[in-house]
């Protein structure tokens, strides 16, 4: 063990050219290993090859690496071992077609769920991150999550008491709300769990603490956009002046206050000014105004 977990370190100290230095094949093996915190390291270094590189990504599904990720992340009896294999899956397909398509073709989405109903929240938040990349992405992924249930696993997480775990499954929830091609929104709407929810949400935003309040920005935001989303007016928290605090910036315009003040003062001067007569810059009379660029030219000499 002690020699693998010394392999691993040197192969991650190389992560920036793993390829190049044969270091590759022997991490996608060492994603089989018997030892669970061997699979868990090395899916620490998949993930750090992958992140944001497609050529390493096209190199990890080349060399089969998708495949004892996904089966980690489905099935390891290590549940340190399951979550980093999730994390390692999710770079590896994000951004990545081939990698997105495999993904769906080994139907991830139960791996996703069963992520879900565990009692991990570090699990739970990479599962809801990935979920929310796929509903982004693609409207078929929005169908395929309302048919397998994942709107009520979602809504029972958004009352979750891990805020990280809140707020991703409201950010799914938003996401399925505004795919409006296959009725979701509608769904969503009706469900009276999820009306409840939300009221009950904003109710417990309302008795925060200013610091609560502060740090609550994000899931302030996603409940009030969740509740137009799906019921089309103002939430509570919009209302009742919670949704932008004081000293908060504000992606909406504000209203122009100042312009409605001085807009009859400025119309009424505009009244009472007499017109302005502009002369030809070239006419004799001098009512214009001559700019001379220049010296003037030497009337004395001959």
């Amino acid at each position: 063990m002690e020699a693998a977990n010394s392999g691993l370190l040197a192969i991650e100290y190389c992560s920036s050219d793993l390829h190049a230095v044969g270091g590759l094949v022997p991490v996608i093996k060492y994603l089989r290993n018997s030892n669970a915190g061997i699979r868990a390291k090395a899916a620490d270094v998949v993930t750090t090859v992958v992140q944001n590189n497609p050529t390493s990504q096209q190199l990890v599904m080349e060399a089969s690496g998708f495949e004892p990720l996904l089966s980690n992340f489905r099935s390891d009896p290590d549940l340190t071992a399951r979550t980093k294999a999730l994390g390692a899956l999710s770079s590896l397909i994000r951004n990545n077609r081939p990698g997105v398509a495999a993904f769906r073709l080994a139907n991830g989405y139960t791996g996703l769920r069963d992520a879900l109903n565990s009692e991990s929240a570090r699990f739970q938040r990479k599962a809801l991150s990935l979920i929310h990349y796929l509903l982004s992405e693609s409207h078929s992924d929005c169908s395929v999550f309302a048919q397998l249930g994942f709107p009520h696993l979602m809504m029972r997480l958004a009352s979750s008491d891990d805020s990280g775990v809140r707020e991703a499954a409201l950010g799914g929830l938003l996401e399925l709300a505004r795919d409006t091609t296959l009725g979701n929104r509608s769904l969503l709407a009706e469900h009276d769990r999820l009306r409840w929810l939300l009221r009950r949400r904003m109710e417990r935003i309302r008795m925060m603490t200013p610091e609560d309040l502060d740090a609550a920005q994000e899931e302030r935001h996603l409940v009030d956009s969740l509740w137009i989303a799906c019921y089309n007016e103002p939430s509570m928290l919009r209302n009742e002046g919670l949704l932008v605090l004081p000293g908060e910036e504000s992606f909406e315009q504000p209203p122009d206050v100042a312009g409605r003040f001085f807009e009859p003062m400025r119309q009424a001067s505009a009244r009472r000014a007499p017109p302005v007569e502009r002369s030809d810059p070239g006419d004799e009379t001098g009512g214009g105004m001559i700019l001379l660029l220049g010296l003037a030219p030497d009337g004395g000499s001959n």
